[in-house]
This record gives structure tokens, C-alpha cells and sequence, in this order.
């Protein structure tokens, strides 16, 4: 007998996160030794787990200039 397999999970409720203070749907909670729960939202849980700790309006700057020639006199 072949069974298939459904997702069923309900959506999760929109909620705030913590890091950003963004309201989101994607979401990871979690639980601290006082039992209270905390959301962070993917984009910050993913900056955390890079160690790239920069704001998310940062940008190279340097990479957006045309590289001038160097003419010597």
C-alpha cells in the first residue's frame, strides 16, 4: 500500500522580529532557558550565521566606480 505523503503544516502567523524589528512570515523561533520566545527573521538568522554583522543597506562602494587610467606626467 502506497501512502502519500502531504504537507499539512498550517501557516505560521506573521510576527515581529527581534534583530530587525520587520514584521515577517518567514520566521525561526526560539527558546531561552527562561522559556520565552524570540523570532528572528531568515534574513537576519542567515547575516548571524555568516558573521556578517554590517547593516542591510551596506554596500561596496568601491565596485559601483568606473577605474579611472593613471597617467604619469
Amino acid at each position: 500500500m502506497t501512502e502519500t505523503i502531504t504537507n499539512n503544516a498550517e501557516p505560521k502567523p506573521v510576527t515581529r522580529c527581534v534583530e530587525c524589528d520587520r514584521e515577517v512570515d518567514h520566521y525561526v523561533t526560539f527558546v531561552n532557558p527562561s522559556n520565552e520566545t524570540q523570532s528572528v527573521c531568515w534574513d537576519c538568522q542567515q547575516r548571524a550565521d555568516k558573521g556578517f554583522n554590517t547593516k542591510k543597506t551596506w554596500r561596496r562602494s568601491a565596485r559601483q566606480k568606473d577605474i579611472e587610467a593613471v597617467t604619469e606626467e
